[in-house]
């Protein structure tokens, strides 16, 4: 895109807009628009000729910095709309994971001597379940050590047992007093040893003494929000071995809105642009924490290890890189957590790179043709995950353009 025309629309936008008043439920921004629309890009192309059908959802912003270093976000949208429905599948493991560290540092404060690498068992009925972790140098069960496998191979038993340690209730709670609304956390994911019910936990010193010890905690919530428009999807679903001819209901799946993933994520990256009441109670050491393993990925890390043919350098790097193997470049760092589950796609980022680029992404794409949910016929790698990678790359060479 030429200065001239990048002037124009800036130009335009600001006299819409403002730099931070644009309405992302409402307005579609202009920059977004025009970068969609004038994309050479066919991946791009696809699924703006037929938006209905992928229920496209995507939050932009810019980090603006001041000579003095102040930092401002520059906010653009399109088609983002906290009352439409899409399934947030495994990007809702992020909060799950900061929530992890922010009930630790709240157990420290009164009094309980454990730390994210703190070994501990878990226990169902009163009896144990599980105390080893084969991908642990010790084989030891330790929050610390599930949060890495959320971020490298979003891995749903580390989600299910952080979900359980911290319980829905209080997660939607701290969530929702952070001034982080559209957000509700209901269920746990499939998974070998999944259960029903909820999970108990046993954390033990050094010694092998008991340091804390908790029942499995009952929640309250039982659905996701009223009023949210696209909770029945499709013309059909797959269960029990057979289509049930009606749209697949998930008025009481979890619910995020692509402004809420983001608006945690924010929090994480840049804690000091919110007021105490908004941040989450965690040290400068758990954020350092968090943004380091978010911003990994499984082929540079030798523990926990995982295989590299399954999991390659971009397998939870949809945005910029996700339509290749072994392409991406150390100089990008991408801070992100990515969802794929019944035809939806999800990335929610945060990307710089070593020459001053940096952005806020989080896009949202359906791909079912076949309107039938639950029966892994998807098109994630023939058009959810090329659109947001060439959506990545449209946005990113547009920053490199501007910076």
């Amino acid at each position: 895109m030429s200065q001239s025309i990048q002037s124009k629309l800036l130009a335009s936008l600001f006299l819409l807009c403002g730099v931070v008043a644009c309405n992302p439920k409402t307005t579609n921004s202009v920059l977004l628009e025009e970068i969609l629309f004038n994309s050479q890009d066919s991946a791009i192309n696809r699924v703006c000729s037929s938006l209905a059908r992928h229920e496209v959802q995507i939050l932009y912003t810019r980090i603006n910095r001041s000579e003095q270093g102040l930092v401002s976000f520059e906010r653009h949208s399109f088609q983002e709309n906290s009352g439409q429905y899409f399934y947030p599948a495994s990007t809702v493991k992020l909060p799950v994971a900061i929530l992890a560290l922010e009930k630790i540092r709240r157990l420290q404060s009164e009094g309980v001597a454990m730390t994210s690498e703190t070994p501990f068992d878990v226990t169902h009925h009163g009896k144990l379940l599980n105390r080893q972790d084969s991908t642990h140098p010790d084989r030891q069960l330790t929050i610390g050590h599930l949060i890495k496998k959320i971020f490298l191979v979003s891995d749903n038993m580390a989600y299910n047992y952080l979900f359980d340690f911290v319980g829905s209730d209080a997660m939607n709670a701290s969530i929702h007093a952070k001034g982080i609304h559209d957000f509700q956390l209901v269920h746990k994911f499939w998974d070998p040893e999944n259960t029903a019910d909820n999970f108990g936990f046993v954390f033990f010193g050094p010694a092998g003494d008991t340091l804390y010890q908790q029942s499995p905690i009952a929640a309250k919530a039982e659905s996701t929000p009223a009023g949210l428009q696209g909770t029945f999807k499709g013309k059909g679903y797959w269960a029990d071995g057979q289509i049930v001819g009606q749209p697949m209901d998930f008025s009481k799946k979890n619910y995020s809105s692509l402004t809420a993933l983001q608006q945690i994520l924010e929090r994480v990256i840049f804690p000091e642009l919110f007021n105490e009441q908004q941040q989450f109670k965690i040290d400068p050491e758990d954020q350092s924490f968090l943004q380091y393993w978010m911003s990994r990925v499984p082929t540079g890390v030798e523990v926990p290890f995982y295989d590299r043919t399954d999991y390659f350098d971009s397998y939870g790097k949809f945005l910029i890189y996700g339509d290749q193997k072994g392409a991406m470049r150390p100089e990008v760092r991408i801070y992100n957590k990515v969802g794929l589950a019944y035809g939806t796609a999800t990335d929610v980022a945060y990307i710089r790179d070593d020459e001053g680029v940096e952005f806020f992404l989080t896009a949202t794409i359906l791909s079912n043709a076949n309107q039938i949910y639950n029966d892994d016929q998807y098109e994630y790698d023939q058009v959810g995950i090329p659109f947001l990678a060439a959506l990545g790359r449209a946005i990113y060479n547009f920053e490199k353009d501007r910076n």
